[in-house]
């Protein structure tokens, strides 16, 4: 009876898994099947290099709103991760249990909080701030960049907290009997320890900033041109796709899937980049 329901759950999870690839596969034959035709229609330096998107004139140049995702990514890296590390080490090694069953549910709160929610957050507190610090609409890369690493906050908090608290005790208490002090102890001995954990948490994180798109939309200014500066408006792939494919058609709607292909792509890379980071560190 224990072997049959063993064999059983072993079915059970093999279709799981089958139907996980399964599902990947698939999205990758219709990505590419619609997308890479629309490519060689268009031309490949004309589609990612070309500096303007103007679909009544057929012209398809997604240049712009590769530059506003790398930068908003990138924005959100520089906003989030930091603060997201720092947070999961005190959560993990410094936290009085009182406080960490207050903060705990609030973070896992702020996971579940809908993008369209943080949306409206940016645009009536972070945009009106940043009208009168620096002027002007307020809606650009800076902002959407720091609501973006608000919204990747639990994401790499929770993942990098497991981790760090996953390590063994005896790198904590070696380092002590060296002479090291409590926070030494953690920064020096357990977080590296923990390395590949929060690593995994960053990548999570991106990968969330990256395909984000409500809150993007809200904030960022939605501008499909090449920006200034850090406080030009910007549009990135997911807004376009978002933004025009309630009404595209013919080869304007396979620009966007097309569009949908170098997101994915970008995904890629980044995920294969931080695979070589990480074997290379350890």
């Amino acid at each position: 009876m224990k072997n049959i329901k063993e064999n059983i759950m072993k079915i059970v999870f093999l279709l799981a898994a089958c139907t996980s690839i399964a599902a990947v596969v698939l999205i990758c034959f219709f990505l590419f099947a619609n997308g890479v035709p629309a490519i060689g229609k268009i031309g490949v330096f004309n589609f990612l290099l070309g500096q303007k998107w103007k679909p009544l004139n057929d012209i398809y140049g997604i240049f712009p709103m590769i530059l506003g995702s790398i930068y908003v990514t990138a924005g959100a890296i520089i906003v989030g991760v930091p603060i997201g590390i720092l947070c999961a080490i005190f959560m993990a090694r410094f936290c009085p249990k009182g406080l960490y069953k207050i903060l705990k549910p609030a973070i896992e709160l702020l996971a579940g909080i809908p993008s369209i929610v943080y949306g409206f957050f940016g645009l009536v507190v972070i945009v009106p701030l940043m009208q009168n610090l620096v002027g002007g609409s307020g809606k650009g890369i800076v902002t959407a960049s720091v609501l973006l690493g608000i919204m990747i906050l639990p994401t790499i908090i929770g993942v990098s907290e497991s981790a760090i608290k996953a390590v063994s005790e005896n790198y904590y208490e070696g380092a002590l009997a060296l002479g090291a002090t409590h926070e030494r102890s953690v920064f020096f001995a357990t977080l590296p320890a923990a390395k590949s954990g929060v690593l995994a948490g960053v990548i999570l994180g991106i990968g969330r900033a990256i395909g984000e798109t409500m809150a993007v939309i809200m904030v960022a200014g939605n501008q499909a041109i090449l920006p200034k500066g850090i406080l030009s408006g910007v549009r990135t792939l997911t807004a376009n796709i978002v933004l025009e494919m309630g009404y595209a058609a013919d080869l304007h709607r396979e620009a966007l899937i097309a569009t949908a292909v170098v997101l994915f792509v970008f995904i890629l890379i980044i995920n294969l980049s931080f695979s070589l980071i990480k074997r290379r560190s350890n």
